[in-house]
């Protein structure tokens, strides 16, 4: 066979030809290779799942060495300049680009899904008043499933995609909600008559003016931002949405689950350490001093390297030159001078070049949000918004997959060997 994988098990001197498929080969053909009769057979360990593939999936492209990215074949540089977050989440759902019709009653059916139960509304204000916003934000959307019933039913189409649009529609009012919340101020309901961005910072900024307009850069800003935010393929987060939705547990109590993925630092928290790292940099003068101390292995240089790309992320370009729009309305942010030197001496520099170490999607992100306005601990929640589409995206994928099954990875056992219960015990 051509197209296989001879392996010979030392052990036993038995050859196995295992075929090789998309550059892989299946697990379970593993199971073939037996040490004797006893023997369950080899299996593969892979802490972290580095070079383990766990689905098919048409979603989503990465090539990390040459720094593409795609949605559905679409690169992302183009979705970015000609798209809007709702189209590019009607193509990460249905794998095509909606017509003109398509995306009119698209976007009206997020539309009429936008107000959220007042029931939710008051369990959201009975969190203290220094609640984080993203703990608040996971709390309400697995409440959601409570509001919902229906949506346990995930194999009738009409139903899952009810709950698609409900999602979509309600995490910006809820993300919206809990950023009021954390400053004490009274929730904004949405307004429909605005685009999906623009409705989403009228929530956020609105305050006693009877009618709030976001400056029209702002929102097209944070559109690009969602696009550049959608989706990432078998990410921490990804992976979790789709382990927990293999139970065929409800999307809201799925969703919840990825969300608290995000939530950690390694995750959707790395725009946030950027920040801190300006910050502890303090001045231009300063740069130079802290690319010694990173050599030295003193501190981290955050917002830099990626487990995928070995090249510069091609969302990073894109946001920097958004971030110039946005700070031609917001002013320039004072960390900006601090990470354009800090980028222009590590893009030069041999030891960050050999390391291929170049700027990532979180390094120019943080300085937007910033100067949009928004607080440290928005950031993440700010990142679960767009990637509410992505997951969505992933876990329709992985129900009508028929070779997915309830994830159930394999260990290696290192505790003790059978013994008996002390018989002095009582």
């Amino acid at each position: 066979m051509a197209d296989s994988l001879t392996i010979t098990d030392n052990r036993t001197g038995k050859s196995y030809d295992l075929p090789i498929t998309d550059g892989t080969i299946k697990a379970n053909d593993l199971k073939q290779i037996k040490a004797g009769p006893d023997d369950l057979g080899l299996a593969s360990y892979d802490p972290g799942f580095l070079n383990t593939a766990a689905t098919r999936s048409a979603i989503t492209y990465i090539d990390g060495d040459k720094g593409i990215l795609e949605y559905r074949g679409y690169p992302i540089e183009q979705l970015a300049e000609k798209s809007t977050y709702l189209e590019t989440a009607w193509l990460l759902l249905n794998g095509e680009l909606p017509t003109e019709q398509q995306l009119v009653d698209w976007e009206n059916d997020i539309e009429t899904h936008t107000i959220v139960h007042e029931n939710l509304k008051r369990l959201m204000e009975g969190f203290r008043y220094d609640a984080h916003p993203m703990g608040m934000l996971i709390s309400s959307v697995a409440a959601l499933s409570t509001f919902y019933p229906e949506a346990k039913q995930i194999r009738d189409p009409a139903i899952r995609l009810r709950q698609i649009h409900r999602l979509i529609a309600k995490v910006p009012t809820l993300a919206a909600f809990c950023y009021r919340h954390s400053l004490g101020l009274p929730y904004n309901y949405p307004r429909n008559e605005l685009g999906y961005t623009e409705n989403f910072l009228a929530m956020l900024f609105r305050m006693t003016e009877s009618r709030f307009d976001p400056d029209p850069v702002l929102a097209r800003a944070l559109d690009i931002l969602f696009i550049l935010h959608a989706d990432h393929e078998q990410n921490c987060s990804t992976a979790a949405m789709r382990a927990i939705g293999s139970s065929d547990v409800d999307p809201y109590s799925a969703y919840a689950g990825a969300a608290a993925a995000l939530y950690g630092p390694l995750h959707g928290g790395a725009n946030e350490a950027v920040l801190r790292m300006l910050e502890s940099i303090g001045d231009v003068k300063n740069v130079p001093g802290f690319i010694e101390r990173v050599k030295n292995r003193e501190v981290l240089l955050m917002g830099f390297g990626h487990r995928v790309y070995k090249n510069y992320d091609p969302r990073a370009t894109i946001i920097k030159r958004t971030a110039d729009q946005v700070f031609e309305v917001t002013g320039r942010n004072p960390l900006l001078e601090i990470a354009l030197e800090l980028e222009k001496i590590a893009l030069n520099d041999e030891y960050f070049v050999k390391r291929k170490l170049y700027p990532n999607v979180d390094f120019y992100s943080g300085l937007i949000y910033q100067s949009m306005g928004l607080p440290v601990s928005m950031f993440p929640v700010m990142f679960a918004i767009p990637r509410t589409a992505g997951w969505l995206a992933q876990w329709q994928e992985m129900l009508e997959d028929p070779e997915q099954k309830i994830a159930r990875p394999k260990q290696i056992f290192t505790g003790h060997a059978r013994r008996d219960y002390p018989a002095e015990r009582k």
